[in-house]
């Protein structure tokens, strides 16, 4: 039996949707990371965050990567909008 980022204990249906997830997330990090749609930093971090937590290394390596170009206050930021998205997903799971 695996755990997954929210917490539970989960099989392998579960299991297969956290990796739809975390590719979805890490692909929405590309996103706004290349400034494809719209530049943002913070947000990027954030999907990247997210992508890591869910188990893709891809989105570690390029949580990492944008780091570099932001600034404490706003990795903070990053960090928060990553724990309210939990949350709210969380709240809306139970």
């Amino acid at each position: 039996m695996f755990v997954d980022f929210h917490g539970g204990d989960v099989g392998p249906s579960s299991v297969g949707r956290a990796r739809l997830a975390s590719a979805e997330y890490y692909e929405r990090g590309i996103t706004c990371s290349c400034g494809c749609e719209q530049l943002d930093l913070v947000e990027a971090h954030k999907w990247f965050n997210l992508a890591a937590m869910a188990g893709d290394d891809r989105g570690a390596a390029a949580r990492a990567g944008v780091a570099i170009e932001m600034t404490p206050r706003e990795i903070a930021e990053a960090q928060r909008r990553a724990r309210a998205f939990l949350n709210a997903t969380r709240a809306t799971h139970h």
